[in-house]
């Protein structure tokens, strides 16, 4: 299982060898096992490599995630063939019945909502009783949006004079660094499952390909939110680099899965596989969901 990740901020060269990647940097030359390597962030436009790695890395079932001027994810590469039986599970995903895309939905809710209110507590913030009443009224589909009622109690709990909407706010750039990272992780999680991330079970925009990350990737928003939290500082500037590694580093964070304590980017690869299995049994009980660790 791939467990590492590499994230480059400074002008490197990568090519392949061996089955290796090789960073090479003013400073010298590092050699990194392809099958070790989960995810690779380009958080700078001076890195160059070769079409021979990309293919590598995507026959060994990595991600790439590239960023833009501000250095904020703004795309991601994915394998295209990620399952012996690809087809034959997108079949099945494609055909899930209307009640079983709302009971996923409804498991999926009553766990951010409980994360959220296990965050407010583990940061000994005000608001997580409030907030984890709330899980018990999700209905099937969520038809009452009682995910939307408990963010805004959530958010008011979390920080102060602060709105999900303001994009120059250094804290929505936190939030929106680590969302993107581990929206990719989880794509390449459903994509490895056979999963066509584009069907989602709640989501669903024409112009998005990633519906089906967007719906996952909620029960997991709790854990970015306490490590932006832990940044600290205030509303106004940029992400400084240690900052951007900071919220990279969520992939490893710990995260309680079916009773084992394990990472952020191996319990994505489980919960992906308990959908699969959700599926193939038309069961919503099939599918674990992240919890944030007692």
């Amino acid at each position: 299982m791939a467990w590492r990740g590499v994230h480059l901020s400074q002008k490197a060269r990568l090519s392949l060898a061996d089955g290796q990647m090789v960073v090479d940097q003013d400073d010298g030359s590092v050699r990194l096992a392809l099958e070790d390597l989960a995810w690779l962030v380009l958080d700078t436009p001076q890195v160059s490599l070769s079409a021979n790695l990309l293919s590598a890395c995507m026959e060994a079932g990595m991600v790439v995630v590239t960023t833009d001027a501000s250095h904020l994810p703004n795309g991601i590469l994915l394998p295209f063939h990620g399952h012996h039986r690809q087809a034959g599970m997108a079949e099945k995903q494609v055909a899930m019945t209307v009640p079983l895309k709302k009971r996923l939905w409804q498991g999926i809710v009553k766990a951010k909502i409980a994360n959220q209110a296990a965050v407010l507590d583990r940061l000994g913030r005000d608001g997580g009783k409030v907030v984890a009443e709330m899980a018990r009224h999700v209905g099937s589909g969520d038809p009452d949006n009682v995910e939307a009622r408990a963010a805004r109690q959530y958010w008011q709990c979390l920080f102060s004079d602060f709105r999900r909407d303001d994009d120059d706010d250094r804290r929505n750039k936190l939030l929106n660094y680590g969302y993107a990272v581990v929206r990719a992780i989880i794509a390449r999680a459903l994509a490895a499952s056979g999963l066509l991330p584009a069907f989602g079970l709640h989501h669903a925009s024409i112009g998005n390909a990633f519906n089906l990350a967007d719906d996952l990737i909620e029960p997991f928003r709790p854990f970015v939110d306490r490590l932006a939290h832990a940044q600290g500082g205030g509303k106004d500037g940029d992400l400084s680099l240690a900052e951007r590694r900071a919220m990279v580093a969520v992939l490893l964070a710990e995260v309680r899965l079916d009773g084992d304590t394990l990472t952020l980017s191996a319990a994505a690869e489980q919960m992906a596989a308990s959908l699969v299995r959700a599926i193939v049994a038309a069961d919503p009980c099939e599918l674990i969901l992240p919890a944030v660790p007692p």
